[in-house]
């Protein structure tokens, strides 16, 4: 469900909209003269969507990859290079 306030709200309601999106993890989305201006979110959430923004940009890579090599790793060996990269 999305949360559409005026712009005038983050200053008359600040506390409800901080609350909003605090409670829900979903932003709020601000308009001005009817039309999208901003959107605000909690702290929690914007690190969520960074985190999940590199993680899709980091498998969008490997894909890239992988259509360029033929080359392919086993579970096994990628478990193996991880624990010879964590014990040196």
């Amino acid at each position: 469900m999305d949360f559409i306030r005026p712009v005038s709200d983050l200053r008359n309601n600040f506390a409800d909209i901080s609350k909003t999106v605090h409670e829900t993890a979903q932003p709020v989305f601000l308009t001005k003269n009817g039309y999208g201006d901003m959107v605000v979110m909690s702290m929690e959430a914007f690190e969520k969507l960074q985190f999940e923004s590199e993680v899709y940009f980091k498998l969008k890579e490997a894909e890239r990859e992988a259509e360029l090599t033929d080359k392919r790793f086993s579970s096994k060996d990628v478990l193996k290079a991880m624990k010879d990269a964590i014990h040196g």
